[in-house]
């Protein structure tokens, strides 16, 4: 499957997302794997392997460790929801740091959380990722605070709703 781009496209079933991350884990390449796949023009080839990403263990995930700016990259860039949020759930799962912290995608994370016209697990995602980012700077996470307690919370659904109602409690 992994050889011919082919076998990546169209719309997979679950089935076929874990066959696929079944094949990455026999061969022990998710890094390389990913990395060669990330940038391919077409779309379905790109969710596809990170809806098998998806499928991955802690310790394999860990795997795109190296490449986690690059994937920030993806993310920020895409226009596809799909490829956004898979993506965005492979950064949501790696260690981030202080010296992680970039800017330009803690905007990014802040206004697609705030964005009543995003899907909601973009939202939920986004909000995460910008809890994470905040909490290395106090200044941060008050106007993270205050972000979170100005948003109109009769537009959003039950899972923006939870999340937010959760972090506004920590």
């Amino acid at each position: 499957m992994m050889e011919n781009p082919d076998n990546l496209k169209g719309s997979f079933s679950e089935e076929q997302a874990l066959e696929l991350y079944h094949e990455m884990h026999r061969q022990g390449n998710f890094k390389d794997f990913v990395t060669k796949y990330m940038y391919n023009e077409d779309y379905r080839i790109v969710r596809n392997v990170f809806w098998a990403v998806t499928k991955s263990t802690e310790a394999e995930v860990l795997e795109l460790q190296p490449i986690m700016e690059q994937l920030v990259e993806l993310a920020m860039g895409t226009d596809n929801p799909s490829v956004r949020r898979l993506v965005l759930h492979a950064v949501e799962r790696l260690k981030m740091k202080e010296e992680d912290m970039r800017v330009d995608f803690l905007d990014f994370c802040l206004d697609h959380m705030a964005d009543v016209e995003e899907y909601p697990g973009i939202q939920t995602l986004c909000m995460k990722l910008a809890h994470r980012m905040c909490s290395f700077y106090p200044e941060l996470e008050r106007e993270f605070t205050v972000t979170l307690e100005n948003m109109q919370i009769e537009y959003y659904k039950p899972a923006v709703k939870a999340l937010r109602s959760k972090l506004l409690k920590k």
